[in-house]
């Protein structure tokens, strides 16, 4: 038993590795991280600053687990740690080049992309959408666990992954080729509500195997449903890094403005600016369900995978399956996509009421107030 998080068993790499990808023997696995300067991985200096917990757990779990018996025991090669330069948003390009610690600069696509099976990226923003573009390219497997914290050690990565792939599928198969789904929200006792159209598409999951032949980037900790959606239409409330809360008027699949509904007006107009000149960075790319039941981690990444959690996305969706691809944004730097998930801890000013399903003129309720309606409740308890 997980003393830290009781109910999940020890974290083991062995088992997540073997889970997750299936590996076979004499299959090359590489660790990316990234760091503010990558040469700061020369002799491995960056565990000297306090500034990096993600990379240290990166290096010391991870690392030096590969090297300490996992690689032998799983009969895989390399376990080489690479870094580099932070890309200051969420699903950006990565620089093309990286650093090993020796000091020697390299290629990431002919260094690491061709030359491994298996490429975890342990990293500050994620790096899902990239690596997906390039394994689907080249043909390579991997991983991204952006934000990971011991919290997400002793759970969201000490699950079966096995049993997360079925739960995710009975959710999956309950939401399928839905219409459109409404979500009402609530703030200050106003209500808003935001359609997102899905046009009756196959549900996707991320379940955490990435296993076989096929080229697959698994987001860990998975566990979630979603959907690109075909377009939206309504608003919804959005609170921002400071704590502001905005109102998000949404047309056309895109929040077209932003107006202040309780904080610091500058950063609503701030917001504004940036969508009137890139427009596509309002639009919405994903809307998403949790899966599993898991503590509150203080991290998007696993909190949004909590079954009564939803979230929605803006930007680039190229790696779930949308159109929209780096090219298509003015500016380079605005090319992201940002989860803004909606869960009691990271939005307890919003209330979000309802989720309804409408799928061959039915009107099903999913959610309200942040936990699993009954249809869903019995989906997630029906055998797979």
């Amino acid at each position: 038993m997980n003393k830290s998080n009781p109910g999940f068993p020890p974290f083991s790499l062995s088992r997540l590795l073997t889970t997750v990808f299936a590996p076979r023997a004499g299959e090359r696995i590489a660790i990316l991280i990234d760091l503010d300067d990558p040469a700061e991985i020369r002799d491995l200096s960056f565990l000297k600053r306090d500034k990096y917990p993600i990379q240290r757990l990166g290096y010391e779990v991870f690392c030096k687990g590969l090297q300490d018996g996992v690689l032998e025991q799983l009969q895989l090669r390399g376990g080489d740690l690479f870094a580099y330069r932070v890309t200051g948003g969420s699903n950006l390009d990565l620089p093309p080049d990286a650093m090993d610690p020796s000091g020697r600069v390299i290629d990431l696509e002919r260094d690491v992309y061709r030359r491994y099976d298996i490429i975890l990226c342990i990293s500050t923003f994620s790096a899902t959408a990239p690596l997906t573009a390039f394994a689907k390219r080249i043909g390579f497997r991997g991983a991204t666990l952006h934000g990971l914290n011991e919290i997400i050690l002793g759970s969201g990565l000490a699950v079966d992954y096995n049993v997360v792939s079925q739960e995710a599928e009975r959710l999956r198969s309950a939401l399928t080729r839905a219409d459109h789904f409404d979500v009402d929200f609530v703030v200050d006792g106003v209500a808003h509500t935001l359609r997102l159209l899905c046009g009756g598409q196959e549900a996707q999951k991320s379940h955490g195997l990435c296993r076989g032949e096929q080229p697959d980037v698994a987001n860990l900790p998975a566990g979630e449903v979603y959907f690109v959606p075909t377009g939206a239409e309504g608003a919804f409330p959005m609170r921002y890094e400071d704590g502001t809360l905005g109102l998000m008027q949404v047309t056309g699949g895109r929040i077209q403005k932003a107006a202040l509904l309780r904080g610091d007006q500058t950063v609503v107009d701030a917001h504004n600016v940036k969508l009137a000149a890139d427009p596509v960075t309002g639009e919405l790319g994903e809307l998403g369900f949790g899966t599993q039941n898991l503590p509150v981690s203080g991290r998007d990444i696993q909190d949004e995978k909590i079954l009564g959690t939803m979230h929605v996305a803006t930007g680039r969706s190229d790696h779930l399956g949308g159109s929209l691809t780096p090219d298509r944004f003015a500016e380079a730097a605005n090319a992201t996509h940002d989860d803004i998930l909606f869960a009691p801890h990271k939005t307890p000013e919003i209330q979000v009421r309802q989720v309804r399903m409408f799928r061959d003129g039915e009107t099903t309720v999913v959610l309200e107030d942040f936990r699993p309606a009954a249809y869903l409740r019995q989906a997630m308890a029906a055998s797979s």
